[in-house]
């Protein structure tokens, strides 16, 4: 069998689940035996969403092999339980800077370099390129933006020519497009939908699918309607209602039919029902939770709700492994103070301090970690979580009071966490952090060796400043373990406090990892410590009288 391709783009509105709705797609092809993977291309002109602001781009993704992504990478990851890599996530920065290298190189022979042929040309090397490899049967592409964008209008054309190269049964193309409903006039509307399908046939790409967004269920007659006006077959428009987890989108799909729709235009034969019976249980467990906990997740951008967006799958995956609603409270480090903190983080069971960049926000972290490591509250640090951990109690601990991490105060006479070695001769920002798997070697004995169960693991980083080394006899004497370490550099990876019920922080991103069939062992553990540390909360209220001077009623 050829490799087959797959489209996906999205008119009238963003952020409608053009991830999503790939991804669940996917989930519904591996689910039937092939082997899929999904590509995401991005119109922006940054080569990777590495140095944007999470506000702008949400959270940045990291592969194994180091690419820094869009974050629908991690949807792919998570849905597909599969690893993917720099050939996943293309952007207009990457393609035009690919094509200007190779004309300054002198490839073109003289030639005027345009965007057509030379940008469409790249943008249709790089979209078959992981077909190339014989690793896939089937490579989905979902294309960023909204059709009509100027900014995707490239990708567009190199998708229209494709539609012609490429052989009948192996390119489909699927269009994401809002149905909007007006409670005024309590009806759906299909005339921007009409609007973005004409728009994309308009610039000679002609969708085979149309997946409607909606919030109602949209009538057999809507969906004529649709066909007749957008020039699809019957049948070939459906729902993608509203969802209360988008981890029932692959079954919603799966209901609508569109793994059958694509296997039969595709030309796929002999193919068995999908078997999604680990995604169901999953599921189950998800919607029928047996017991509840509150967990604070302290970071500086959480105004944005993807900007933590693998954390916060991590909770969901973590809880399903423990049977128990997470209900992750976000807190602004930036509002943290020490004489708030105990009216803040008090009735939490457990306080995850999240990664970040610069100085805003970090004295409200170490007061979180200090709140945690005082009243023994099950604690989790990650990347700057770790960082602040440790510059917490280089300050409470050790008594050092100016201790910080030369990122904010490169003056402190006490620098516990401290610019990479590697990384003082870097003058430039885009791609050059310590990115990617590096082995991490676990201390027999520790609480993190007994959480993975094994003796050396692999974990995704993204940092460029560490624990400084110079320090690690001094806290090691008053009780912090350091219970991880990199066996080629000897840098700090994982640090705990035996004494603490539950206190760990890693320099790496163990979310980048965590998927629903395969939860990430710190955040289940973690959730665990919070599970027992809300049994003991719970015992003590019972065990308090409810009038002063212990009367319990006449």
């Amino acid at each position: 069998m050829t490799t087959k391709y797959i489209f996906v783009t999205g008119g009238v509105a963003s952020s409608l689940g053009k991830g999503i709705i790939a991804a669940s797609l996917a989930k519904l092809l591996q689910a039937r035996g092939l082997r899929v993977t999904i590509q995401k291309f991005d119109p922006y002109i940054n080569i990777d969403p590495g140095t944007l602001n999470p506000y702008e781009h949400g959270e940045c993704y990291v592969t194994e092999d180091g690419a820094e992504t869009d974050l629908d990478l991690g949807h792919y990851e998570r849905f597909l339980g599969i690893h993917t890599s720099k050939a996943n996530n293309v952007t207009t920065g990457k393609i035009y800077h690919t094509v200007i290298t190779k004309e300054r190189e002198g490839a073109y022979l003289g030639k005027t370099v345009q965007i057509v042929p030379h940008i469409t040309d790249e943008i249709k090397r790089r979209m078959l390129l992981l077909g190339k490899s014989g690793d896939y049967d089937v490579i989905i592409t979902e294309v960023g933006g909204t059709v009509g964008d100027m900014e995707s209008q490239p990708f567009v054309e190199a998708m229209r020519q494709l539609q012609w190269e490429l052989p009948e049964d192996d390119f489909l193309s699927i269009h994401l497009t809002l149905i909007p409903y007006l409670k005024a006039a309590k009806e759906l509307k299909t005339k921007p939908t009409q609007h973005s399908v004409q728009e994309l046939q308009a610039l000679g790409v002609h969708p085979d699918i149309i997946v409607c967004r909606t919030e109602k269920e949209l009538s057999p007659e809507l969906r004529h309607k649709i066909a007749l006006f957008c020039n699809v077959k019957p049948g070939h428009v459906i729902q993608s209602i509203d969802a209360w987890s988008i981890y029932q989108v692959p079954l919603n799909m799966e209901e609508e039919r569109l793994d059958q729709m694509v296997v039969d235009k595709l030309g796929i034969p002999d193919l068995p029902a999908p078997d999604l019976t680990a995604l169901k249980n999953f599921l189950t467990k998800l919607k029928n939770p047996e017991r509840s906990v509150d967990i604070a997740l302290v970071g500086k951008y959480v105004e944005l709700q993807d900007a933590y967006k693998s954390i916060q799958e991590s909770f969901v995956h973590a809880g399903v492994a423990n049977e128990c609603e997470v209900r992750v409270h976000t807190v602004h480090a930036e509002h943290v103070s020490k004489e708030n903190v105990g009216e803040l983080l008090g009735g939490m069971n457990g306080i995850l301090v999240a990664p970040g960049f610069g100085e805003r926000g970090l004295e409200g972290k170490i007061c979180a970690v200090q709140y945690a490591r005082e009243n023994k509250i099950p604690f989790f640090g990650i990347c700057l979580g770790m960082q602040m951990a440790v510059v917490e109690f280089a300050r409470n601990v050790l008594g050092y009071e100016d201790a910080a991490s030369t990122e904010v105060s490169p003056q402190t006479s006490h620098p516990v966490i401290a610019l990479m070695e590697s990384q003082k001769s870097t003058t430039i920002k885009g791609g050059t952090m310590r990115l990617g798997a590096y082995r991490c070697s676990l201390v027999p004995g520790t609480l993190a060796h007994s959480i993975y169960g094994q003796e050396e693991i692999l974990e995704r980083h993204r940092h460029r400043y560490e624990f400084n080394n110079a320090y690690m006899e001094e806290m090691t004497g008053r009780g912090l373990v350091v219970s991880g370490t990199n066996p080629d550099t000897g840098l700090v990876e994982i640090i705990e406090i035996p004494s603490h019920p539950f206190f760990i922080a890693t320099q790496f991103h163990p979310e980048y990892k965590s998927t629903p069939e395969s939860p990430h062992p710190l955040f289940v553990s973690f959730v665990g410590a919070a599970i027992e540390r809300a049994k003991v909360s719970r015992r003590r209220q019972d065990r308090r009288p409810a009038f002063p001077g212990g009367f319990h009623g006449l």
